[in-house]
């Protein structure tokens, strides 16, 4: 029996897609998996410091942690209109967004960067959990926020009002699918072993979708309350082709998205990655 840690978030999108392979639903042959369920900064974090053998991340921190992890072909939530927005108290004008404390969920987040793109100037920037944003927004006329995951769903219910999608800034500027998150393996994991694991979340994802629109009781028991309406929403937006297999455009945004992040973070020397170096080769 091969053990290995796998990190990924409780967030329905992640748990819809990993349910059948840590529950056994799929057969994993020699595989096991101690799982550890955090929000994705945090996981962000560990994969910094390397603590888990696989792990979901935020595309945002991949220029830092590829020295040490490989891209996998599946897992990933990448796609066109599911990308951040930003959102105020009151109505704010376009122009006057720099002016403000802008509440981001996470330094190393795919976010972060996206914002940092439509807004250069903005430099008042505080970080919080994804889950944290709305109140920050809602206590205070000088902040905004960046929100993510099933906010996108409820701000409106909450009399926020939007100012920006900045996932339709991205698709504008480059016309690429907005990469958000992935799954990363290890460098220092066997290639044949870390392609098993790939063949495998691919395999619990089309588990999942063969029996959609079930909503499981894993995924309902990480799901913070959410409505069932609003779990389905999230595993829609976020869970697609693209998660089964990132394909010829899914790695296209994501290589985008690093030379982008090397331009704006020019004062770091990052080193530059083949494709070959990035992804993880295909069974």
């Amino acid at each position: 029996m091969m053990d290995f840690t796998l990190g990924f978030s409780p967030c329905p999108n992640d748990t819809f897609i990993f349910d059948a392979l840590v529950n056994s639903k799929i057969d994993t042959g020699n595989f096991k998996f101690n799982v550890r369920l955090e929000d994705v900064e945090t996981l962000n974090e560990m994969a910094k410091n390397m603590v888990l053998d696989f792990t979901k991340i935020s595309y945002g921190v991949l220029p830092l942690v590829a020295p040490n992890y490989k891209v996998l072909n599946s897992g990933s939530a990448l796609g066109k209109g599911v990308g951040p927005l930003l959102i105020s108290k009151e109505p704010v004008n376009f122009n006057e967004v720099e002016n403000y404390t802008i509440a981001i969920p996470g330094e190393n987040t795919t976010a972060h960067l996206l914002f940092s793109l439509a807004f250069p100037n903005a430099k008042n920037k505080v970080f919080k959990r994804y889950d944290q944003i709305e109140n920050s927004v809602l206590e205070s006329n000088n902040v905004l926020g960046v929100i993510i995951h099933e906010n996108r769903f409820t701000y409106m219910e909450k009399g926020l009002n939007k100012i920006l999608d900045l996932g339709n800034f991205w698709e504008e500027k480059t016309s690429f699918p907005i990469p958000l998150g992935g799954i990363v393996a290890k460098r220092n994991i066997d290639e044949n072993i870390a392609k098993q694991v790939d063949a495998l979340i691919k395999a619990s994802i089309e588990y999942a979708f063969e029996n959609y629109p079930l909503i499981t009781d894993y995924v309902k028991c990480h799901s913070q309350e959410m409505e069932p309406e609003v779990m389905k929403k999230h595993i829609d937006l976020y869970v697609n082709q693209f998660s089964i297999n990132l394909g010829f455009d899914g790695k296209n945004a994501i290589k985008k998205f690093m030379e982008i992040y090397r331009s704006t973070h020019a004062t770091v020397d990052h080193p530059v990655f083949s494709e070959r170096e990035l992804f993880l080769e295909e069974a």
